[in-house]
């Protein structure tokens, strides 16, 4: 009984493919959060995340957002196997310092969530073919990322959900999903 219950509430995988049994994965990056550290993969290794793309002026859905993270952030607060990863949408204006302030506002613990930029085509491309936000048809180097979608991802770096990051009532769900990918592991 108990391990059929435990299947009832296994997550989905996303991005697989009809004629390919390979799982999709989120693919290796290098970035820098707002400590000014390089941070990759590596740093995600055997850890369940919530990735999201944001910009730190931005005056819609993202402050919405960044409250939502950080409602994510202080239920896992003591759970070093749960991080969030916050990528800017526009590299080009959000400086480490700008990041490392907004990160500051939202009482973001920089070991475990981070704030982070790069290469304005090496996020695009993360947000499109890694994450499957923002669709997945573009110009990486020229298009600008801004959804409100938040994604779970796992310790095989699969995702395992999408949740609408300005709704409250998703975000609760997303909290029970981590649970759920907790006992998983």
């Amino acid at each position: 009984l108990i391990e059929n219950t435990v299947k009832e509430l296994s997550l989905p995988v996303y991005g697989q493919r009809n004629n390919d049994s390979t799982d999709h994965t989120i693919a290796g990056f290098v970035l820098m959060n707002q400590e000014g550290h390089m941070i990759s993969q590596n740093d995600f290794k055997d850890k369940i995340y919530v990735a999201d793309f944001f910009f730190t002026t931005c005056e819609g859905i993202c402050p919405l957002m960044s409250n939502q993270m950080e409602r994510i952030a202080k239920e896992y607060q003591d759970n070093p196997d749960v991080l969030l990863l916050s990528h800017t949408s526009k590299p080009e204006e959000d400086s480490v310092p700008q990041l490392k302030e907004y990160a500051s506002n939202h009482h973001a613990d920089s070991t475990k969530w981070f704030f982070v930029t790069g290469k304005k085509s090496e996020i695009n491309k993360l947000a499109h073919s890694s994450y499957l936000l923002g669709g997945t048809e573009g110009n990486d180097s020229t298009d600008f990322v801004h959804t409100q979608f938040f994604a779970l991802i796992d310790p095989q770096k699969r995702i395992r959900g999408f949740y609408d990051g300005t709704d409250s009532t998703e975000v609760n769900k997303l909290i029970d999903d981590i649970a759920i990918l907790l006992r998983e592991e």
